[in-house]
């Protein structure tokens, strides 16, 4: 298949360290589990996936409330993948781990991950103890990622506030973290205003592609403009299958998101292989989609993304279904918008 996976984490030894030091040792509520390049290469021809673009997960660097500790963390494991990538260009990519809240910080080692160490993207979590993707302030990062066209890959962290007796934060939490984050880019106008920078969102989006449309009308009652308009950047997301690629989800995000916009991602190690596969398998045998719409999430809508991993191969048009379902959203979108304005 040569699938290309957009959700792929890593726990590099550097990183393993720098968690035993702070004594955490899970992630959203799941063990932190074992990792190697040789356990991710094992995964990926299980999988059918040709190269996997590697990322921390959740807590990134936060557990260093310094500056300094936060971006020496940050550059080291930056540097490890730089390595590693090198070693096996077509195997693996990176998305290079920002030291956020750490603004000043961050600009310097996305432009440094970026220009220098050839990075695919950046990494950010959603919030960054408690400093969410897309709050005010934030416009010296976007404007460095836009200016080179920067893939922005999002991921949930454990939200800040008390935690639920009961409640995983993966199996929920997780979820409106990036929707919060998705909800703030385009409130304040990061979507509109840093066009070049290419989102994805983690984990179909959270509850994106479902509550879009009163997450747009709150946005229009808070700070006014078209409902439409909102739902369209809402929708010029990208968004990954990780842990989502079921026949009760995948209705919903093939329905909203614009065509294109949709990657494969297996969330490998976190999700152990057996389940990776699980939901591998609901994506290939689901009905709403054809062969052509397969072949865009394996691949064809990663490549447009990294041209670098089939700089021949030109992004393949959408499938038919993939344009009519999107027509249809938008007619949807139309009717929403002449709603509101009564």
């Amino acid at each position: 298949m040569k699938r290309i996976d957009t959700h792929h984490h890593m726990v590099p030894p550097v990183y393993r360290k720098a968690l035993d030091r702070a004594g955490i040792g899970d992630a959203g509520g799941r063990a932190m589990p074992d990792w190697s390049p040789e356990a991710s290469l094992d995964t990926m021809a299980k999988l059918g996936v040709a190269t996997a673009i590697l990322s921390v997960s959740a807590p990134g660097t936060t557990m260093l409330s310094a500056a300094a500790d936060a971006a020496a963390l940050a550059r080291d494991l930056n540097d490890y993948s730089a390595e590693l990538i090198a070693a096996q260009p077509d195997q693996f990519g990176f998305f290079a781990t920002l030291p956020m809240p750490h603004l000043d910080a961050s600009v310097a080692e996305s432009v440094r991950a970026l220009d220098e160490l050839g990075a695919d993207g950046v990494f950010l979590l959603a919030n960054s103890v408690g400093t969410y993707v897309g709050a005010t302030g934030q416009d010296a990062l976007f404007a460095e990622l836009d200016k080179r066209s920067a893939v922005v890959f999002v991921h949930p962290a454990e939200l800040p506030g008390h935690a639920i007796d009961g409640v995983l934060p993966f199996a929920a939490d997780f979820l409106l973290d990036t929707s919060r984050a998705a909800y703030l880019l385009v409130r304040n106008g990061i979507r509109r205003r840093y066009p070049n920078i290419r989102f994805i969102l983690s984990h179909a989006g959270g509850f994106v592609p479902y509550a879009s449309y009163r997450m747009a009308m709150g946005i229009t009652s808070d700070v006014g403009g078209s409902p439409a308009d909102h739902l369209d950047d809402f929708a010029s997301f990208y968004f990954d299958t990780a842990l989502s690629s079921t026949a009760a989800a995948l209705p919903s995000l093939l329905a909203f998101a614009k065509p294109g916009h949709v990657t494969f991602g297996s969330d490998f190690p976190f999700a152990p292989v057996e389940v990776s596969q699980l939901y591998a398998a609901g994506l290939e045998t689901y009905g709403g989609l054809d062969d052509a719409g397969r072949r865009e999430i394996d691949r064809t809508n990663a490549l447009a993304l990294f041209p670098r991993l089939g700089s021949a191969a030109a992004p393949a048009a959408p499938s038919l279904i993939a344009q009519a379902q999107h027509a249809a959203s938008r007619v949807v979108m139309r009717g929403v918008t002449r709603l509101l304005a009564r």
